[in-house]
């Protein structure tokens, strides 16, 4: 079992970034984790959110083995999560929610799309789970974006699969497991995960600014924001999809203008797993903002080289 530096010299390396909806029992999540080492893939990054009751892996190595990582992953994870039981304020349809893969070295967007569509092959015969592909994996087009998959939540897509052959599973089904839910299995290029507090506890506000910078809502090209309530502030919670055509200073400063007109402002930033070496402008007012924020620590050049260990199987 290697915690070594990923090898791209060996072969196709990518990413995947499961979320699971389990962000209050740091136990459960660490056996999830232990469950998915897997030798010659590395641990890059994971972390937990009460609030959004969420946490999120990071790991990357060879194709076929991050493929069986996550896997084993989803596995875990329905063993220990019931969503019959789980409530938070970030949407979800399975216990392992979503799983993406992503190219990083030697692997195109279609290859990871492939080994996407074998996962979820594998997670259904494996642990019974129904699978929905989506993004570059996407087995239908009403199904490339995540939140058309998601529409309902879980207890709503329960009772939809029931009445509607449309919004059934890709693989398995038709019924959702009655605990575990289903998992949202795709491919994708990196993206960004990054959370703005304001200094009012305003929901409405947040609402309001994120239904104004979404790029659904006619705002900025690859975002995707809503508006929460976290650790006592009101939340922007976004997605930044293409950092190259919106870098996050434009979707900082976008925010703070709104912010403005609602009598408020940013007042801290955080990122969830980790953000390209490119797209971290390091002398910018966002990057200045950032909580708790380490470069050895979250940004993913720098952890390809020096992994973290894996916990302990408990």
């Amino acid at each position: 079992m290697s915690e070594t530096a990923v090898d791209s010299e060996a072969g196709p390396v990518l990413e995947c970034v499961p979320n699971f909806s389990e962000g209050s029992d740091e136990k459960k999540v660490q056996s999830i984790v232990a469950a998915m080492r897997v030798e010659e893939v590395c641990l890059l990054d994971w972390s937990l959110d009460k609030d959004h009751n969420r946490s999120v892996v990071t790991i990357a190595g060879p194709a076929s083995r991050v493929v069986e990582a996550a896997v084993r992953g989803a596995g875990k994870a329905a063993e220990l999560i019931d969503l019959t039981r789980q409530q938070g304020a970030h949407p979800r349809i399975g216990a392992a929610d979503v799983i993406p893969f992503v190219p990083l070295s030697g692997c195109t967007l279609v290859q990871c799309a492939m080994l996407a569509r074998r996962a979820g092959l594998e997670i259904w015969k494996r642990h019974g789970i129904p699978v929905y592909f989506y993004e570059a994996a996407a087995a239908r087009p009403d199904r490339a974006l995540l939140e058309d998959v998601r529409r309902g939540q879980f207890e709503g897509l329960r009772d939809a699969v029931r009445k509607e052959a449309a919004r059934r599973p890709d693989v398995g089904g038709p019924d959702l497991h009655p605990t575990a839910g289903a998992s949202a299995v795709g491919a994708r290029k990196v993206l960004i995960a990054y959370n703005i507090y304001l200094e009012a506890n305003d929901i409405a506000a947040a609402r309001a600014i994120a239904r104004e910078i979404r790029a659904s809502s006619g705002g900025l090209v690859g975002v995707k924001a809503m508006g929460v309530l976290a650790q006592r502030h009101a939340q922007i919670s976004m997605n930044i999809t293409d950092f190259a055509v919106t870098p996050v200073s434009q979707v900082f400063a976008a925010v703070k203008e709104i912010a403005a007109r609602h009598s408020t402002r940013p007042l801290y930033g955080e990122l969830i797993g980790l953000i390209p070496e490119a797209a971290f402008e390091r002398e910018s007012e966002w990057a200045r903002q950032l909580n708790g924020f380490d470069p050895e620590e979250k940004i993913l050049e720098r952890k390809l080289k020096n992994p973290m260990p894996w916990p302990a199987v408990r």
